[in-house]
């Protein structure tokens, strides 16, 4: 079983090679040999019953007895939802999320709640209540965020696969720095009822798999409209993992954005890139030079729009909904002020502060209506080259490859980590990040992304490079 993904693990249930229990106990274990990892905030106490009950009557449901991690930022029904917050420690939702609710109607099992930087405040885990999560393949480092434990839990194969949310890099960054494959689709593609929110025109839920063909597999299963998301797109969702076209590759223009390249990028970072290159001209597509508006604006558009909208969407975490004490002897007022000391970081405190600052009266003209003006030229711009010019455009995941807790203090670690995918979550462009080899002992993310509803197109280009780059590994 070790390392075996969601579409390999389905076809060996399906044979009967194994069963959903001997699965979910070899992950169950694998959870128990790395604890040091620090990967899951709540491990699913009934996953093995719900294996058994599987064995007992399987079925051919698409993830029927395969057990896939939950970024803890999912709403789950009648099992807890922490969002890596003191604040809901001990919040045990009424209803499920429309992304889970698909998963679990689908037969898959939910192993954990993964852990992530707290409201999804950061790019390291580091940020979470519940301690930061280590790499796997360096414990000194992080695995990225914010959805740094779903990541984690793939590449140290504590499921088959995860899922992640990403409102600019969430997904991408934590994959490129794990050396997994994340995907974030098109803004709409996948619904986000029941996602605790942190920038609403932004936040798209997403997998995080060990290869593209289980991206592929998982993203068909959770895309789709839903009426209770006004956001989610009515068009058709297409069977992505059987209209997997490696081929499709051949004859492309791949663009390369000169602006992307002269940001300072770790030399294995740019090494490891620059062999992409030459892996997509061996495969027949057509390489050009693109120029688009440097990514250093996207860090200050992001920036405000989204510490804007995390001000308006933390403001409910007040203490009158969730978690009210129910001992009639508590003191309220002391409660409030317990909780709102735990349950608030520094991240997080800074984030509502600036969005506040960013939308307050006789600044939000200045700052957070400008601010969504050049969003929309940034949107445009990149609209537009990948209408009239190329395909796809590739780019390296992150800058940089793991890096320590000494790094995360300073105020715009986020925004520096995730520089290079920032246009494309502002634009809510699909995009993806896979693994294309190492610097320093650390993995290195290539991205992919394309003009909307192109999900089908960027999963064909990455699963035509991974096919290559394990030729050449």
């Amino acid at each position: 079983m070790e390392n075996l993904g969601i579409v390999e693990l389905r076809n060996k249930l399906s044979k009967k090679e194994i069963s959903s229990k001997e699965i979910v106990q070899y992950y169950l274990k694998k959870e128990k040999e790395k604890k040091d990892l620090n990967v899951f905030i709540t491990l699913n106490e009934n996953a093995l019953r719900e294996a058994e009950n599987f064995d007992k009557k399987p079925t051919e449901s698409k993830l029927g007895g395969i057990p896939i991690a939950i970024k803890d930022v999912f709403s789950t029904r009648d099992f807890r939802t922490t969002c890596a917050s003191k604040i809901l420690d001990n919040y045990v939702p009424k209803f499920e999320a429309t992304v889970t609710k698909r998963i679990f109607e689908n037969g898959g099992i939910n192993i954990g709640k993964a852990n992530l930087d707290q409201f999804c405040h950061g790019s390291s885990t580091a940020t979470s209540a519940y301690g930061a999560t280590r790499n796997p393949w360096d414990i000194s480092k992080l695995p990225g965020g914010s959805s740094g434990g779903s990541a984690a839990a793939v590449i140290a194969d504590m499921c088959a696969g995860a899922l992640g949310t990403e409102t600019a890099g969430s997904l991408r960054q934590p994959a490129s720095w794990c050396g997994v494959v994340g995907l974030k689709p098109t803004y709409g593609r996948v619904s986000r009822f029941g996602v605790l929110a942190m920038g609403s025109s932004l936040d798209s839920p997403g997998p995080l798999t060990k290869n593209v063909d289980d991206s592929a597999y998982l993203l068909s299963v959770i895309a789709g409209y839903d009426k209770n998301d006004f956001t989610s797109s009515k068009k058709d969702v297409p069977d992505y993992y059987k209209n997997l076209d490696p081929k499709a590759v051949k004859g492309l223009k791949i663009g390369i954005p000169k602006e992307y390249m002269e940001i300072d990028l770790e030399d294995g970072v740019r090494e490891n890139f620059n062999e992409a290159v030459k892996v997509f001209k061996k495969l027949g597509a057509k390489i050009v030079d693109v120029d688009l508006i440097s990514p250093k604006y996207a860090i200050a558009v992001y920036t405000l729009v989204c510490r804007s909208e995390v001000s308006s969407n933390l403001s409910r975490y007040d203490g009158t909904r969730y978690c009210v004490p129910t001992d009639e002897k508590s003191s309220f007022i002391k409660y409030i002020e317990s909780v709102r000391g735990k349950g608030f970081g520094n991240e997080t405190k800074r984030r509502i502060m600036t969005g506040t600052f960013a939308l307050s009266a006789g600044y939000a003209d200045r700052y957070y209506r400008n601010a969504e003006k050049i969003r929309q030229i940034l949107k445009y711009d990149v609209i537009d080259t990948l209408k009239n010019e190329v395909d796809v455009i590739i780019a390296p995941s992150s800058p940089t490859t793991a890096l320590g807790d000494d790094q995360v203090d300073n105020p715009i670690f986020g925004e520096l980590a995730d520089v290079l995918v920032e246009t494309s979550s502002l634009a809510g462009l699909p995009g993806i990040s896979m693994p294309n080899g190492f610097s320093n002992n650390l993995p290195t993310g290539l991205q992919i992304f394309s003009r909307h509803f192109g999900e089908q197109l960027v999963l064909n280009v990455a699963k035509a490079f991974e096919n290559e780059f394990k030729k050449i590994k």
